[in-house]
């Protein structure tokens, strides 16, 4: 991950975002920007019906071949053949082909143009598909099917019973579900458990006494906090985290729906000042400000900072330059005084959109390969080759050996349960975003105070995209 671009980067892990309805949204943000009109039912297709086989619910043909591709980023694309190893099993006389490329679109889009799509593909990465245009193209299968049926490891369950919250909702456009969003992310602060152990400091469970702990780490000698300066949504993960535990699940709605009553709400300012009490006590690493997201995650893990913002790719992404010791470790953002959501709660989200296109030769060995996908073993060598979650529930099997980092942020998804939010905004509503991303940038470098930069994103809400 380290030699991509920062948009590249950027986009694997968020991209899914951008064609989602969030569970606290409850309607598409997109409608107004698509255009589109019309039945999903009449335009995608029929989709293959449930049986009676719990075995093969989709009524797969064993002797049908199966088309796969699979986005080659930072996660590779060799987990994808531990999964086609297992549909070859199940379906013995299937002649499974596997295309691993980053050209997404250049590669799939004469094939959708001569109605030859393949079976199943990772729509991801820099050069991934238009979701809501392939839908309003008719060019998806709706995947209900696919929620409904069967469990593999239990089958008295459904799919939809072992998904982790907001899955299905970040695959949904226009009320349906056409992507199986398979990587399940969290935002926050990173640390290194060595140094903290070395030290004797606690991660802090709310913000004074991270701040308190800013002061102790800076009189040692080590800046307490690093961020990506270039790209100052890194640092927005912090002050959005905070605004949304102190605001709640309400206020992160209709934050994502650019209303500019939502910038009224004192938890809007409490978040945001609470957020530049970093600035005033001087905790930032020196430079940070104008570094790459590479720079700052390299310095932070030379020991030079002691806290930093990232998603959970942060591990996988920084491999070649963490020291073998580092013990990385995930902290949710600590509470507020009086916050609305508990201090477990978590910004998280699922990534990474496997889609069945719906003149699919093989729709049913499509549909079946994402169940496949959602098998506690699949999911756990997932986890162990990427360093990253899926959207299982408890998708990692006990003997799985974790490195540090994904394995504190299973616990955080564990610790959180239900409670999670999700900002969409910063790419569902990029005109928006842009406008708080600069206000941030101004917030970090002290030209403006918490209540200018309130004052910038409600006047933002009115540059949609």
């Amino acid at each position: 991950m380290g030699s991509a671009t920062e948009y590249n980067r950027r986009d694997l892990f968020k991209r899914a975002a951008a064609i989602t309805v969030l569970a606290a949204g409850g309607t598409s943000l997109l409608a107004a920007c698509a255009g589109g009109s019309g039945s999903s039912d009449n335009k995608s297709g029929a989709s293959p019906t449930l049986g009676g086989d719990s075995k093969n619910p989709f009524g797969v043909k064993a002797s049908d071949a199966l088309d796969v591709v699979i986005f080659k980023g930072g996660y590779g694309d060799d987990y994808a053949k531990v999964f086609e190893d297992a549909y070859k099993k199940a379906y013995a006389g299937a002649n499974v082909s596997h295309l691993g490329t980053q050209e997404i679109s250049g590669k799939l889009q004469p094939r959708f143009n001569a109605g030859s799509p393949p079976d199943v593909f990772d729509n991801s990465g820099a050069q991934a598909m238009k979701a809501d245009v392939l839908v309003s193209a008719g060019q998806l299968t709706d995947l209900t099917v696919l929620l409904e049926a069967p469990y593999l490891d239990d089958p008295s369950k459904k799919i939809k019973d072992v998904l982790l919250p907001g899955t299905v909702e970040q695959g949904t456009i226009d009320g349906k579900m056409y992507s199986l969003n398979y990587v399940y992310t969290v935002f926050g602060l990173w640390y290194s458990a060595k140094l903290f152990k070395d030290k004797g400091w606690t991660a802090p469970k709310t913000w004074d006494e991270f701040i308190t702990l800013c002061g102790t780490i800076k009189a040692a000698g080590i800046a307490p906090f690093a961020h990506q300066g270039k790209y100052p949504y890194y640092a927005n993960y912090i002050i959005f985290s905070l605004i949304a535990k102190q605001g709640g699940l309400d206020l992160v709605k209709k934050i994502n729906a650019c209303d500019t009553a939502a910038w009224d709400d004192p938890a809007v300012l409490a978040g945001v000042k609470a957020f530049y009490k970093i600035m005033e006590g001087d905790f930032l690493l020196p430079g940070t400000n104008g570094m790459t997201h590479t720079e700052s995650q390299t310095a932070w893990c030379q020991g030079k900072a002691a806290f930093i913002p990232s998603g959970s790719w942060l591990e996988n992404e920084m491999l070649a330059s963490t020291p073998a010791d580092f013990d990385m470790a995930f902290l949710p953002v600590p509470s507020l005084p009086n916050d609305k959501l508990p201090a477990t709660a978590l910004w998280a989200g699922a990534g990474e959109p496997f889609m069945v296109p719906s003149k699919a030769k093989n729709k049913a060995g499509g549909l079946e390969f994402l169940r496949m996908m959602l098998t506690k073993d699949g999911s756990s060598k997932f986890v162990a080759t990427a360093n990253s979650l899926t959207v299982l529930k408890d998708g990692v099997n006990a003997d799985v050996p974790l490195k540090p980092g994904t394995k504190s942020s299973a616990a955080a998804v564990k610790a959180a349960g239900d409670v999670t939010f999700n900002f969409s905004f910063q790419d569902l509503q990029t005109a928006f975003d842009a406008e708080v991303e600069n206000a941030t940038n101004e917030l970090v470098n002290k030209r403006i105070t918490p209540e200018e930069w309130v004052s910038r994103g409600k006047a933002a809400t009115s540059k949609k995209v």
